[in-house]
């Protein structure tokens, strides 16, 4: 849980700034956004291995020498 410490001297706009870049980094409002409505367990197994595909892909892509 992301939480910071102000400071008497520290502005409150900083502190709000701080606090906003503190919670990005976590990934807290992705994580809510992805839980805000019921998935269907399928659902979730299908989305994880469309995107192992996609990787697969761009891996081979990169791999493969162009003549």
């Amino acid at each position: 849980m992301a939480h910071i410490i102000v400071d008497d001297s520290e502005s409150l706009e900083k502190a709000i700034k701080r606090f906003k870049r503190m919670v990005e980094k976590e990934g807290i409002i992705r994580e809510y956004k992805k839980r805000e409505y019921f998935e269907k367990p399928s659902t979730i197994l299908n989305r994880k291995k469309k995107s192992m595909r996609r990787k697969l892909m761009r891996r081979t892509r990169s791999r493969r020498p162009e003549y």
